[in-house]
């Protein structure tokens, strides 16, 4: 299992079916949130909230932050 980083990718593996589940940072852009949140709800897909975007970064392994991440299966 990997996370794939960002809003576009985050986006992008929702309309590709590919996310498990989807993490958003509580103190990400509120409109980003709220986009992310409606896509996530069509999809059927979980949505979690991480603490910050800092602590996301952390959880995904990058040395910055991160507003939006998805949970993604490795491509085979």
């Amino acid at each position: 299992m990997q996370y794939k980083v960002g809003m576009k990718q985050t986006i992008k593996m929702l309309e590709q079916h590919r996310a498990l589940e989807v993490y958003v940072a509580h103190d990400a852009d509120p409109s980003m949130q709220g986009r992310i949140v409606q896509l996530c709800e069509r999809m059927g897909v979980t949505v979690k909230q991480s603490e910050s975007m800092k602590s996301l970064g952390v959880i995904c392994g990058i040395d910055v932050g991160a507003a939006t991440a998805a949970f993604v299966q490795e491509e085979e």
